[in-house]
């Protein structure tokens, strides 16, 4: 970052991440990718968002948490459309690279962001849903696959009663709406959201998967306008399933993470004058 970015001039905490950029910016938002060694997903995926023409319609930032199977090769990359790839060097998971990626796509003017997981399991066809909801001024755009309109396939069932009976009752409490599926990593905010300054996604605090559920609930408790859109999410069937939380310490992890959101926990402490 140079001395006169965002990032500097605002002094956000942020993980230290290397830079590869591939093209220069063409689009009012950008659509982030985290990864860490998804192989042939993530290049499936990428290939898939080219030939429907989506690298056109908003920038391609991939946040690599330090992928080392060579899934995000630079050339490879290029190739498929991406403009830029981070990859962090920093401490810290998901939240970590969400926090560098995001850094930088605000330092970039973006107007908007949009996430979506790298395993290939959502339906990117439903991309530009995203985008329109931005240009609309939504300030938070959540996927959701239990709406009309959105389509599951082979989700774990115990994975199933844990976000319909708990994630989502849960975080809706705390953000005063109702929510259906709170767990994706499917989503969109846009530029004034993220840089107001009683959000500050840009600190240590948000780790491993805190930063997700903080922004879900933290739009509407602030006012800004926030829509689910319906989406499709895939598990492979007869495979290993594609995600990182696994064994009992994650699930602890996100247990925590359901209580410190409700408890407010994650707000920031703003200057009382």
């Amino acid at each position: 970052m140079t001395p006169g970015s965002e990032l500097a001039r605002r002094n956000w905490s942020v993980p230290v991440f290397d830079v590869e950029v591939f093209e220069a910016r063409r689009t009012r938002h950008a659509v982030v990718i985290p990864v860490m060694n998804e192989g042939e997903r993530i290049r499936g995926q990428l290939a898939l968002m080219k030939s429907i023409g989506l690298d056109m319609t908003a920038d391609i930032v991939i946040a690599d948490g330090g992928s080392t199977d060579g899934s995000t090769d630079p050339e490879c990359l290029r190739a498929l459309g991406v403009r830029a790839c981070l990859t962090k060097r920093g401490p810290g998971g998901l939240s970590a690279q969400l926090r560098c990626a995001y850094a930088w796509v605000l330092d970039e003017g973006y107007d908007g962001v949009v996430t979506i997981d790298g395993n290939g399991k959502d339906g990117v066809e439903t991309v530009p849903r995203f985008l329109a909801a931005l240009d609309d001024g939504y300030g938070y755009v959540q996927a959701s696959r239990y709406i009309r309109g959105g389509h599951e396939e082979n989700t774990p069932w115990l994975r199933t009663l844990a976000i319909r009976l708990i994630h989502a009752p849960v975080l809706s409490l705390a953000a005063g709406r109702w929510l259906t599926d709170t767990t994706q990593g499917y989503r969109a905010y846009s530029r004034d959201y993220l840089l107001d300054p009683r959000v500050q996604p840009f600190r240590d605090v948000f780790v491993r998967y805190e930063l997700l559920a903080y922004l879900t609930v933290r739009a509407s408790q602030l006012g800004y306008r926030v829509r689910e859109v319906p989406t499709s999410r895939v598990y492979p069937k007869g495979e290993a399933i594609p995600t990182k939380i696994r064994g009992f310490r994650p699930l602890f992890d996100l247990l925590v993470v359901l209580w410190r959101t409700i408890t407010r926990a994650y707000h920031p402490r703003l200057d009382p004058t």
